[in-house]
This record gives structure tokens, sequence and C-alpha cells, in this order.
């Protein structure tokens, strides 16, 4: 990392070739401006929407394609989540950053597969599990011969259709040696909370993040869209991206302020 924190962003899922390419390259203007140390994120398959009739992404093929695309034609470094263990040896021809799914993180399979690729593996913690615990899960990556681990905050369930963030769990995932992420986006999330859809209230994203920071994490991770109400996956919780470059310059001024 550089001497700031680092970012994760992009869309939720991978709608489209253009779509992919005309955020990263703006992403990537932002975050140059900014000294950002930038990783572009899209997911090529949503395994966990909430209905069967959800659009879930290209699939790994045409996806890994588009995130190459990104990576050498835009020069960004690359992140992206595995669902299962076979995905992770494809992916890693392209991510920099192998993520691992709040849903799954205790899936062992997961974890070594994902370990025994030698990348970047950034572990979302499940909404059901407190901090402490992901104890165990450090310990499945470390013992597959992996020391390349971030832990992820996303907030944890708080009653229906509602998440929580303490931000002292990032303080207790501080703990363990690695760097910790606060998913911003996420975190603001209502699991279903449209019935056959997620919910959220993107107008608190930015003061989790400030919290966050404020606290110590070493990255952040947003969901990032040039329209999040007609997105295809997670509209309701992902930034605008014309509102993406002030809203990181006052995350900018609070990580500044507290290191």
């Amino acid at each position: 990392m550089n001497n700031r924190f680092m970012l994760i962003a992009g869309p939720c899922v991978i709608e489209s070739e253009e779509l992919v390419m005309d955020t990263a390259k703006e992403l990537k203007r932002i975050t140059d401006s900014l000294n950002l140390d930038f990783y572009f994120k899209s997911s090529f398959d949503k395994a966990n929407r909430t209905s069967i009739t959800s659009f879930r992404g290209p699939g790994i093929e045409e996806g890994v394609r588009i995130l190459q695309k990104v990576k050498y034609t835009l020069g960004c470094k690359i992140a992206t989540d595995i669902h299962e263990p076979w995905q992770a040896e494809k992916v890693a021809e392209v991510a920099d950053i192998i993520q691992i799914p709040a849903f799954l993180c205790r899936q062992t399979d997961l974890l070594i597969a994902a370990a025994k690729t030698g990348k970047l593996i950034n572990v979302k913690k499940a909404q059901f599990l407190a901090p402490w615990d992901m104890k165990n899960v450090v310990k499945k990556l470390e013992e597959s011969g992996n020391k390349n681990i971030m832990l992820c905050e996303r907030g944890t369930t708080f009653g229906y259709n509602t998440l929580v963030v303490d931000m002292t769990g990032l303080l207790e995932m501080k703990k363990f040696g690695y760097p910790v992420v606060m998913d911003a986006t996420h975190s603001v999330q209502k699991p279903g909370g449209k019935g056959d859809a997620t919910g959220g209230n993107r107008e608190y994203v930015e003061y989790l993040a400030k919290a966050a920071l404020a606290v110590g994490a070493d990255a952040l991770f947003m969901e990032v869209h040039p329209d999040p109400d007609n997105a295809l996956s997670d509209g309701p919780n992902m930034v605008k991206l014309n509102e993406l470059e002030h809203m990181l310059e006052k995350l900018i001024k609070v990580y500044d302020a507290v290191h």
C-alpha cells in the first residue's frame, strides 16, 4: 500500500463490457489524482441473488476476459470474488485480489483453493459471525500456505432485513495482524428488504466509511455505478460514480487527520 488507504471499487456485477470499461476508466482517473491504491472490482457471477430470476452476470469465461481487458488496457489491478473452489485457479489468471463472499467465509475447500493461488485473499466476515470468530478463517488460510490476507467488515445481522456495524469489530480483527477492510456499501444493505431483491440506504455509505477510517481501517470497499437506480444488482446501496470523487476527498481528510 502507499501512504493512504486502499480502495477496492467498481460495479457490483459485470453488466456489460462497455459499462465496465467506462467505469474503470473514470475510477482510475479519480484514484490516480488522489494517490489511492486502487483495485477495480466487479463480479462475473452473483451466485447469491435473492431471486432465481435476478441477473447474475456473464459467467466466468466472459467475465475473466472483460476483467483482463480492464487490467491490460487501463493498467488497473483487479479484485473479484469466487463461489466455488474450481473457480480459484481460473480467476487467479487475472485477479490480484481474490475475494471470499461473506456467506462462504467458513467454506474450508473454498478458502484452501483461494489460498493455494498465492494471491491476496480478502475474506468478508459473515453477517452471522463475531469478529473474533474470524480467527478460524485466518488459520485455514495460513495453514494452506498463504499469509497474504485481508479481513473485511460488511455488517452483522440485526433483526429482520437489517444490518448493523460495530466499529470495535474492526479493531478486534486487526488483532490478527492483517489489514482490515471496511465494506461501506454492503454494510448499508437491507437483505431481502424489497421482497424479491435487496434494499439499502446509500446515503449512509460516506458516514460508515469515515467512521471506519477513523478507527483504523486500512482499506475501503465500495460498489460504484454510473446509474445505481437502474443497476442490475445492488443498486440501492451502490455509490453514484459522479459523487465518488468528492466523497473520497472528504474521506482522505479523515484518514490524514488520524494518521
